[in-house]
């Protein structure tokens, strides 16, 4: 005849699972109104610590209400040995997804730190959640009694069957990690290829780099192609850059007028303009002697890559006025009567037209 159930324990038992559910959910609250006050603050840190409470605060009550409740119910020492391992391999891996949450959130937060809002690299967290994890389920093998001594052999040869098989996933994250450790691009700079596609970087995954064009399209780049190809990256040294923008005057200009109405322009909307470097030094170069015209270069500076359309604009704008005002004539092309030369590939003694 097998035992009788014991009711008072199976009733303690209850009550000790009850109140440690009781207890999860208090917690469980707490954790959530401290995660919020967390989040006002601006210290990262104090975020990524209140969210780990928050994750181990209900599943580590209710494993901890389990295991008492084992030992109130007294059972065979097999069994209580059973559960013992059952429960500690749910903590383990609980434990350890709360820890790849918060080191993957803290590789994030330093990353945000340190290359500002745009900040968004996946790849560092993403490898980093998937040691944590692997660790974890080695872990957790290991408590429930399965050696991992052989497991971590059949790894290594699976590895490079893998290996082979996935040679340009891999040739991807391995490129990607690479652009990132150099440093030759980072999350919001404005990059250029040499294959056409420009636009802000705005992340780098483990297979992909993503940029975001001026027209808010989105271009998917594979790493490796990415990391072989030409780049020109207008964030590097410095976010600010030069502007240059190519007009011309008529012959009968007067060049020191020119100049110094394009330097007073040129500070105006710099000073004025958002996007602009107030303190930059306008520059004028007369170079070309056209046929119609004097071409020069006017050099500006902006604080980044998308300012130079908003500058450029106004610049020109305000610049047509100012010449209209102090009388500085447009150069068109002028066309001249040639009666004596004849037109070019014509017959001698015509009448030629030529464009000056």
């Amino acid at each position: 005849m097998p035992d009788s159930v014991d009711w008072s324990r199976v009733i303690a038992a209850a009550v000790v699972v009850a109140a440690a559910l009781a207890v999860a959910i208090v917690l469980r609250v707490l954790s959530g109104r401290l995660t919020r006050r967390a989040g006002d603050t601006r210290w990262a840190w104090d975020d990524l610590l209140a969210r780990l409470l928050h994750d181990l605060a209900l599943p580590l009550a209710l494993l901890g209400g389990l295991w008492v409740a084992a030992e109130v119910m007294e059972p065979s020492a097999r069994t209580l040995d059973y559960t013992g391992k059952v429960l500690t391999a749910i903590t383990v891996m609980v434990v350890a997804l709360a820890l790849a949450r918060l080191i993957s959130g803290a590789v994030a937060s330093v990353a945000h730190a340190r290359q500002g809002p745009a900040a968004n690299t996946t790849i560092f967290a993403n490898i980093t959640r998937v040691v944590v994890v692997g660790i974890g389920v080695l872990i957790m093998l290991q408590s429930l009694g399965v050696s991992i001594t052989p497991l971590l052999g059949a790894l290594g040869v699976g590895g490079l069957a893998v290996a082979l098989a996935l040679q340009d996933t891999l040739a991807n994250l391995f490129a990607g990690v690479h652009v990132l450790a150099s440093k030759t691009i980072e999350p919001g700079d404005y990059i250029r290829l040499s294959t056409g596609q420009e636009g802000y970087v705005v992340d780098i995954n483990w297979r992909n780099t993503t940029i975001k064009t001026l027209s808010d399209n989105v271009e998917v780049i594979p790493n490796q192609r990415f990391s072989d190809t030409i780049l020109t990256n207008y964030h590097r040294p410095a976010q600010d850059m030069s502007l240059l923008i190519q007009a011309q005057v008529p012959y009968d200009a007067d060049l020191d007028l020119v100049e110094r109405l394009v330097v007073e322009v040129g500070a105006e909307v710099m000073g004025e303009v958002d996007g602009g470097v107030p303190d930059a030094e306008v520059l004028v170069r007369f170079h070309t002697f056209g046929d119609s015209s004097i071409r020069f270069t006017v050099i500006l500076r902006t604080q980044e890559f998308g300012d130079q359309f908003r500058i450029k604009h106004e610049f020109v704008k305000r610049l047509h006025r100012r010449f209209r005002d102090e009388g500085v004539g447009t150069p068109y092309p002028t066309l001249r009567l040639d009666p004596a030369g004849g037109a070019p590939g014509g017959p001698p003694g015509g009448t030629g037209v030529k464009v000056g």
